[in-house]
C-alpha cells in the first residue's frame, strides 16, 4: 500500500515515517513541496502523486498565534484539507484527516463522543472546524480523526518543555482544572496505518476520536513526566484563569473514543507506556 503524506517534520509526520510498516510505503510532502497555504498546490500534488490513500498530517498548530492570524489559519486548517478532500475524490482514494478537540466548547466533565455538538472556542478550534466539514462536503470517503494532547521526542510540546523547565526549576506552576487524554504521536501514527490499510480494503470511514488514557490534568501528566526522568522539580496545581492565554483553552479535552474500536479495532492508547518511550529517547 502506498501512501502520500502531507507533512514531514511534524510529530505525527516523523512517526509515521518512523513506523510504516513492510508492505506499505510513503511519500512526504514537507512545506517546500506542498504548501498548505496554497490549497491549489495541495490538490496538485495529489494530483501528481500515484497512492493508494492520503493522510494530511500538517496543520497550523500555533493556537494562541491563531488568535490574531484566523484568516491565515482558516487556509491552512479549513481551504486546504477541503482542497486535498476534494482532490481525493477524483483519484478514488480515500483521505484521513487529524482534527482536534478544539472543535468543543470544552464544557461540563462528560467524554466528547464524535456526534456531540461542535462549538469552538478559539480561533485555531474554528479553523480545525472549517477543514472537517469541508471534507465532509467534499464528498470523499474519508475518516477525520479528533485527538488532543501530542507529545513526541519532536519538535515542540509539554513533554519536552517539562523536561527542560523541570531540569533548571525546583518548582513549576501547572493548570490543574484542564482534563484530557494525553496522546503520543507514535500512537497516533500506528492508528493512522491501521486506519489506511482498513480503508484500503472498503471501510465507509466518518468521524472519530482518539486520546490518550486514562484522562489526566496537565498538572498530574507534568508530575508523572517528572517523575519518569527522575527529576525533583514539585508541580504547584493553579487554575486556568492564574495562566491567561490569548486563545480559551477547553477544561474538559476528555473524548470517547469506543467508536473507533469499534469499527477499526483500535483501543485507546496508555500515555504512560508512551510517555517512558519519549522520556527515553530524549534521555538516551
Amino acid at each position: 500500500m502506498k501512501l502520500l503524506v502531507f507533512g514531514q517534520s511534524g510529530q505525527v509526520a516523523r512517526e509515521l515515517a518512523r513506523r510504516l510498516p513492510a508492505d506499505m510505503t510513503a511519500t512526504f510532502l514537507g512545506r517546500d513541496r506542498s504548501d498548505l497555504s496554497d490549497p491549489a498546490a495541495c490538490a496538485a500534488a495529489i494530483a501528481a502523486h500515484q497512492a493508494d490513500a492520503v493522510i494530511n498530517a500538517a496543520a497550523w498548530t500555533a493556537v494562541d498565534k491563531a488568535e490574531s492570524e484566523e484568516a491565515a489559519a482558516l487556509v491552512i486548517n479549513g481551504d486546504a484539507p477541503g482542497a486535498m478532500a476534494r482532490a481525493c475524490v477524483a483519484k478514488g482514494m480515500p483521505f484521513l484527516h487529524i482534527s482536534t478537540d478544539y472543535v468543543f466548547d470544552g464544557k461540563g466533565t462528560a467524554p466528547f463522543t464524535p456526534a456531540d455538538p461542535v462549538a469552538p472556542q478559539n480561533a485555531y478550534g474554528r479553523s480545525k472546524l472549517a477543514g472537517e466539514i469541508a471534507v465532509r462536503d467534499s464528498g470523499a470517503r474519508h475518516v477525520i480523526l479528533r485527538t488532543s494532547w501530542v507529545v513526541s521526542a519532536h519538535g515542540a510540546n509539554f513533554v519536552k518543555t517539562m523536561l527542560r523547565l523541570g531540569a533548571e526549576r525546583d518548582s513549576l506552576n501547572v493548570v490543574a482544572d484542564q482534563i484530557g487524554g494525553p496522546t503520543p504521536a507514535a500512537a497516533i501514527a500506528d492508528a493512522l496505518i491501521g486506519i489506511a490499510r482498513k480503508m484500503g480494503q472498503g471501510a465507509s470511514g466518518g468521524t472519530y476520536h482518539f486520546s490518550g488514557a486514562p484522562d489526566t490534568s496537565w498538572a498530574d501528566f507534568a508530575r508523572a513526566i517528572m517523575a519518569q526522568a527522575g527529576l525533583s522539580c514539585a508541580i504547584n496545581d493553579i487554575p486556568s484563569s492564574a495562566y491567561p492565554t490569548p486563545a480559551t483553552r477547553p477544561l474538559n479535552s476528555r473524548m470517547d473514543c469506543s467508536t473507533l474500536t469499534r469499527d477499526f479495532g483500535i483501543p485507546r492508547p496508555d500515555w504512560r507506556a508512551g510517555l517512558a518511550d519519549i522520556v527515553q529517547e530524549l534521555t538516551r
